[in-house]
């Protein structure tokens, strides 16, 4: 079904990478089956709307890993269980949020990686707010399209490139 058979850690990662390897300083709740994950990046930039999420996550996202800055609000979701279940179908490796997800329970049998920083029962606004593909900042690190992403239970890591075989 889903992808990634080894698990990769972040400790090992940054072992290897002390000097390439970009820590995000926020702590994540996962949500779905998986806590480890990794892939390409691919970015959305927005606040309290999913519009541009839903035809990112459409466009197939076999071996990348959807990041999305919400900037931090908890005030409403960017996604559901249908947007996540939606993405696993598309091939997503997973998904990770600067912000709020919304219906918790239906992530936990999605086998792929989500993490958020929290959930809420608001929706989204549903208005026009993001831009995609765009260098993204939190954390205390700028996160690009086509950088490589590693996240387990301890951390997001971002390098400029794969450093697995």
């Amino acid at each position: 079904m889903v992808k990634n058979a080894v698990i990769i850690r972040t400790a090992d990662i940054c072992d290897g990478h002390r000097d390439s390897a970009r820590v995000c300083e926020l702590n994540f709740v996962d949500y779905a089956a998986r806590s480890h994950f990794h892939g390409h990046v691919e970015t959305i930039s927005t606040y309290e709307s999913n519009l541009e999420i839903r035809g990112v996550i459409a466009a197939g996202g076999k071996g990348k890993v959807l990041i999305v800055d919400g900037r931090g609000s908890l005030r409403t979701a960017l996604c559901g269980g249908n947007i996540a279940a939606e993405a696993l179908a598309f091939e997503w490796e997973g998904l990770i949020f600067n912000g709020a997800i919304r219906d918790s329970h239906e992530f936990k049998s999605l086998d792929f990686g989500v993490k958020a920083l929290g959930a809420t029962a608001m929706p989204p606004a549903n208005k026009t707010t993001g831009v995609v593909g765009i260098p993204i900042n939190f954390g205390n690190i700028t996160i690009k399209r086509g950088d490589y992403v590693y996240a387990d239970q301890d951390c997001v890591i971002l390098l400029d490139n794969a450093a697995h075989d």
